[in-house]
């Protein structure tokens, strides 16, 4: 649940179409307790066949979708650079300083091209061959990761520094498919001796007042995986 607006026929009526996995739809949920939105969460079993998400999104008919007044505004990251500049009523997500706001974005996007991609091509895997591929490709990202970890946060709780921010969102989503590969593979992408920086930033994301009432139960994705992927890891 989200906060509750009132009124869906005003200019500042917020919903967000979604879906509970979806570790995209997460990020905009995160972006806007972050900034104490109130809004409406619709959720969408199946957002191919939805004639909400397919009027709102023609083009892509994915969600998230935020639903601001009657402007609707589409992809994660957008959604969260668009909550970031339009209310002004908590931290700021994404940093001041141009330079620094470059960099949030570029690992980001790292994020989606290379992390995501690791984690749904173990979920996918048709040989062993494959999955250590993929295993290997997401352990690479958690190096990475763990490094520009320890370069943004300059010894902070989170990338951000002290408060949950562009990178942290972006990331901090993906938490619940690596804990569910790590389950169903046994390996530790996120462990204290290779990436403690992570592995203590964790406890942290996950106790955020704004991440707290959001994030999906572990047994309940883990469920979801089962039913989803036809691969043997899931067996």
């Amino acid at each position: 649940m989200g906060h509750q607006a009132n009124g869906s026929n005003n200019d500042e009526y917020v919903r967000l179409l979604g879906a509970w996995p979806s570790p995209f739809v997460l990020r905009t949920r995160i972006a806007l307790n972050l900034k104490h939105v109130p809004y409406e969460y619709l959720e969408e079993e199946d957002s191919l066949n939805s004639e909400s998400v397919i009027n709102y999104n023609p083009v892509h008919k994915q969600i998230p979708i935020l639903i601001h007044g009657n402007k609707p505004i589409r992809e994660s990251l957008n959604i969260v650079m668009y909550v970031d500049e339009t209310w002004l009523s908590g931290p700021p997500i994404l940093p001041s300083d141009p330079f620094d706001r470059a960099v949030a974005r570029f690992w980001d996007v790292y994020i989606d091209e290379h992390c995501f991609t690791s984690i749904n091509g173990v979920a996918v895997a048709k040989t062993e061959e494959e999955r250590k591929e993929a295993i290997a490709k997401l352990e690479q990202c958690m190096g990475l990761l763990e490094e520009t970890f320890q370069e943004c946060s300059k010894g902070r709780g989170f990338f951000g520094g002290d408060n949950i921010g562009f990178i942290d969102i972006g990331f901090g989503s993906m938490l619940g498919p690596i804990k569910v590969l790590e389950k169903f593979t046994g390996v530790k992408f996120i462990h204290p001796e290779n990436t403690p920086g992570l592995f203590h930033w964790v406890d942290r994301f996950y106790a955020h007042e704004a991440v707290k009432p959001v994030m999906p139960d572990i047994g309940k994705l883990v469920q979801f995986a089962r039913l989803k992927f036809n691969s043997s890891i899931f067996k």
